[in-house]
Parts: C-alpha cells; sequence; structure tokens
C-alpha cells in the first residue's frame, strides 16, 4: 500500500514519463524500495539513474520538477499518515 501511495503521488505531482520501481536487500537481509519518477530528458534515461549520464542535465526541466517537491511532500504525508 505504502508503494501505491508513494507512486499515485509521484504521478500526480510530477508527472512523469515513466516509474521505476525496485525491490532490494542486498547485503544486510532486509527490504527496501526505490521509487523513481523518470522523464524521458532526464540525463539518463532510458538507462537506470545510477548508469552514466548520456545527455547534460536540462537545468531548466529540472527546476521545474523541484518547484513541485514540496506539493508532493504534502501529498505524501497526508497519504503515508492515512497508512499508519
Amino acid at each position: 500500500d505504502v508503494v501505491a501511495a508513494v507512486e499515485t503521488a509521484l504521478r500526480a505531482h510530477l508527472r512523469p514519463d515513466k516509474i521505476n520501481l525496485a525491490s532490494l536487500g542486498n547485503m544486510v537481509p532486509h527490504l527496501h524500495w526505490h521509487v523513481v519518477a523518470r522523464f524521458a530528458w532526464d540525463r539518463h534515461f532510458p538507462a537506470p539513474v545510477w548508469a552514466a549520464a548520456q545527455r547534460a542535465a536540462n537545468v531548466e526541466r529540472e527546476s521545474a520538477v523541484a518547484a513541485r517537491l514540496p506539493a508532493l511532500e504534502a501529498e505524501l504525508s497526508q497519504a503515508l499518515s492515512r497508512l499508519v
């Protein structure tokens, strides 16, 4: 439910081209999720965000997305508090 709530909020506030989901628990037995909003213009797309950059940063678009982060944070806080 938490991962779905995070993905829903990311889609609503950031309007990404896609979402990458990954569940990991490598060296120490545990589980954690990465929910990553991806944009066709991001430096790494379509490769993983930890891969080498394929193009220069698009500062204008990155700034536009960053401006939406406070609203995203508020939505996530509300959505996650409903799940507790």
